[in-house]
């Protein structure tokens, strides 16, 4: 088998128009524009509104390759394209070779007829969206959430990206392109088609590992197979056999496996399968390399005191989830590289995340993608891609090309240690399934939904990848009135009574419900990240600019509203950013802490949203630079593996002290409290030991305080919570009954030691002898990387934290550089 990669420089031009310019394949005619000197930054200030007529227009990419006449003798030639975007016209030679119809499948036909030795041509036409969409409209109209707001209408006629026509948190700039690889592929013999890892884990402990190859024979010959199953480089299995037809069936057991556990439970070893197929003469025809982690993950749905249970176990052991919802990490999906993946992916397993919920609204996402989760410990709830809209699943073509879609994905992801659940869509139960088709209520009937959702989907799955679970949409309620989708008994949940319901943050502590898989607030991205797409006269909440970057029509209102309900107005336009974030950290802290209080009932949390696609103000933890917000450094604590937490009662001036605990061993702890007033004198402090138990919330001591809120008052005290083990503190929290608006707050003089450990690298030491609320750092011109941040200082405690930056200062220069704020600077 030889390939011929089509991928590299192409041409571009608009259809009708003479110009042609240099395109990059894989890419987008958007990011091929902005190369060429085009077209401004589409992110920049107001520009998107200018460039909607791209996404109107056709556009054509075209090259020209060689090929030697060996490459042309082989039996069989293909055109494999993994990805187009997405109404396309392929031609060779001027020759019409196929059309196609859906973003997400992979593209592969005959060529060599279409081919000659020498300098060939090939050219892809693409057909702008949206007049396709218009004129399917006509047929039949198909409603979805949003339209004429922030989205484009007409996308569930299309398989392509939903979000790509906007969305509440992202930009209208519909793409075109070829967006993953392309090549050809010159086959004599044989090819691997494709393999089904699937496992079974024994009562010994010993894992049988089935393998099922499918081969596709051009030649009547037995093939020979090699397969090698090793770890580290040690091998584990090896064998070579022969085989007379197309399939096999390998089976091994793995007596010592070492076992993949989701992030904070254990190790990821990944063992390395490679499997080789040889002619009769021992020549190699074609192999495949497959990570595979050793593990049982699955979802458990089972009668409880409660109701019914959501929650997931891995290799038998329940674990409360932790992470948050994952977009496409940028409008342009193209131009996202694998180091691109890395970085986000990394902070949400620095942030002790374990679950990442791939939403339906976006991709499925690239193998760059799961492989990092894979290796990090981040497990994976796909949805398939259908979101907040309508869907014709009465037309036969439409459900042909989703069935072929799905099977080309559940067989791309399924072998993946991270893989966890496969969810049929995002929100269609939230009232859009309905008795009838209505485009003013947005709804379809449930006949319908069900022929997607309830039947093709899961057949799929339950054909394919049986060893993963499938739910058929997200929120989903499996008992009862399925209408009822967030029941609190049973199912997940999409919590949004905060920020569209405007329910203050306490409302969180209400809730108990078995699985929360979205609920969210929104940030502004931090001033390096703003100053990026503004000029200095934008920067104002109300100015065009920074209303047209936010999304969520109710967004910069619903903010300042909390904002005045929690904290002093704040001074300039970079003081109502960074308290913005300190808002929403706050905001989903309450919500999380409550329900890992609430656990075994209930069983995980995923906030909305982890990341963005493009600078904007939105819900996400990690701006579009990948920049930490107040949210991100918030949930590193809050979804540590030992938290402290206390809910405070202003009624009685009780304080419950609260500990929870995801280790897998009981662990011997002490609880350090103290009650200080807002400036940080001691008024009362105390320790004690405790037994924190494997897995498990308790509620540790409530302490009464009424007589020193009747001597100081609400507004003059603050209880400090630490959690020490084995004479380290590894949780902190406090807890007043006065939100921050109302303390008295004085001005503290914050002490810094900084100390350069090696290049790039810093250690510094604060000590404060005033409360520092949130207190914040920043160096002028570097990104920091902190080990905290927005953390709190009183007298007598010390914070040591580490600092990275993409360069070497001396200390004397990090010095004049940082920048220490807290709350108090805001006002």
């Amino acid at each position: 088998m030889k390939k011929l990669s089509l991928n590299g420089k192409w041409n571009l031009k608009q259809e009708n128009q003479q110009d042609i310019i240099e395109g990059q394949v894989p890419g987008c005619v958007h990011t091929d524009l902005i190369e060429a000197d085009k077209i401004e930054d589409p992110f920049y200030r107001n520009n998107e509104e200018n460039l909607m007529w791209i996404g109107e227009n056709n556009w054509e990419y075209s090259r020209e390759f060689e090929l030697e006449s060996d490459f042309l003798d082989a039996n069989k030639i293909l055109l494999n394209a993994q990805g187009l975007d997405t109404l396309a016209v392929i031609y060779i030679n001027e020759q019409k070779v196929a059309r196609t119809n859906n973003m997400y499948r992979s593209w592969e036909f005959e060529v060599k007829e279409y081919l000659k030795s020498g300098i060939n041509e090939i050219k892809i036409h693409f057909d702008s969206p949206l007049p396709y969409l218009r004129e399917k409209d006509e047929e039949f109209h198909i409603p979805a959430w949003s339209v004429g707001d922030h989205r484009l209408h007409g996308g569930g006629w299309l398989r392509k990206q939903p979000s790509n026509f906007g969305w509440d948190w992202g930009p209208m700039l519909v793409t075109m392109g070829i967006w993953k690889d392309i090549e050809l592929i010159a086959l004599n013999k044989a090819r691997i088609e494709e393999i089904n890892v699937s496992q079974n884990h024994l009562e010994t402990g010993s894992v049988t590992v089935a393998i099922d190859l499918l081969t596709e024979k051009l030649v009547a010959e037995d093939l020979n197979i090699e397969v090698d199953f090793s770890l580290a480089g040690k091998k584990v299995y090896k064998n070579h056999f022969e085989i007379e037809g197309e399939k096999a069936k390998i089976e091994f057991e793995v007596e010592k496996p070492e076992l993949w556990w989701p992030n904070g439970m254990g190790e990821q070893p990944l063992y390395n399968l490679e499997i080789s197929i040889f002619d009769s003469g021992g020549q190699k025809l074609d192999s495949i390399n497959k990570k595979i982690g050793l593990r049982k993950l699955e979802l458990i749905t089972e009668d409880d005191q409660w109701g019914q249970s959501f929650k997931f176990a891995a290799n038998g052991r329940d674990f409360f989830a932790k992470g948050a919802n994952w977009i496409p990490a940028d409008a342009f999906v193209s131009r996202v590289k694998r180091e691109d993946y890395r970085q986000l992916l990394e902070s949400a397993a620095e942030a002790n995340m374990n679950m990442l919920r791939v939403w339906g609204g976006g991709l499925y996402e690239t193998d760059d993608f799961y492989e990092i989760c894979d290796e990090l410990g981040l497990t994976v709830w796909q949805d398939f891609i259908f979101a907040c809209g309508t869907y014709p699943s009465f037309d036969d073509d439409f459900m042909e090309n989703v069935k072929i879609e799905a099977e080309e994905n559940v067989k791309r992801i399924r072998h993946h240690a991270s893989l966890a659940l496969w969810c049929g869509n995002n929100e269609i139960e939230q009232g859009i399934a309905s008795e009838e088709w209505d485009s003013e209520k947005v709804t379809m009937p449930w006949d319908d939904y069900k022929k997607l959702f309830d039947e093709l989907l899961p057949e799929v799955v339950a054909d394919l990848d049986p060893q993963t679970d499938y739910w058929p949409g997200s929120p989903h309620s499996p008992k009862g009135d399925r209408n009822d989708y967030n029941n609190p008994d049973w199912g997940d949940a999409h919590l949004w009574d905060v920020w569209h319901g405007l329910k203050p943050f306490e409302w969180y502590r209400s809730c108990e419900h078995r699985f929360n898989s979205e609920f969210g607030f929104q940030s502004f991205p931090e001033p390096k990240t703003t100053y990026g797409y503004t000029e200095e006269e934008d920067r104002n909440l109300t100015s065009y600019v920074m209303e047209h970057h936010q999304r969520s029509g109710i967004g910069n209102s619903v903010i300042m509203h909390y904002m005045l309900q929690w904290f002093k107005l704040p001074e300039g336009f970079d003081n109502v950013i960074w308290i913005s974030q300190i808002l929403q950290g706050l905001g989903i802290k309450y919500a999380v802490e409550n329900w890992r209080r609430n656990m075994p009932r209930g069983m995980g949390t995923l906030y909305w949203q982890l990341n963005d696609n493009w600078p904007v103000a939105s819900w996400s933890s990690l701006d579009y630079h990948g920049r930490w917000k107040a949210l991100h450094y918030m949930a590193k604590k809050f979804y540590a593996p030992l938290l402290i937490s206390g809910i405070e009662n202003n009624e009685d001036k009780t304080v419950e002290i609260h500990v929870t605990s995801d280790k897998s061993e009981t662990i011997k702890a002490q609880v350090n409290w103290q009650l200080r007033n807002v400036s940080g004198q001691l008024v009362l402090e105390n320790s004690f030991e405790t037994e924190i138990k494997a897995q498990s919330n308790q509620q540790i001591r409530t302490l009464e305080l009424l007589d020193y809120v009747n001597q100081y008052g609400e507004r003059d005290l603050m209880l400090w919570l630490e959690l020490e083990v084995d004479g380290e503190i590894i949780a902190d929290n406090f807890v007043s009954f006065a939100k921050p608006k109302h303390m008295q707050l004085e001005q503290p003089e914050i002490k810094t030691e900084i100390k350069r450990l090696e290049a790039g690298k810093y250690w510094l030491r604060f000590s404060t002898d005033k409360t520092a609320l949130w207190t914040w750092l920043e160096l002028k011109d570097y990104d920091l990387k902190l080990s905290d941040n927005f953390f709190h200082l009183y007298p007598e405690r010390e914070i040591e934290i580490t600092a990275e930056i993409d360069s070497d200062l001396r200390v004397e220069e990090f010095e004049s550089q940082l920048k220490i704020r807290s709350l108090i600077d805001t006002y």
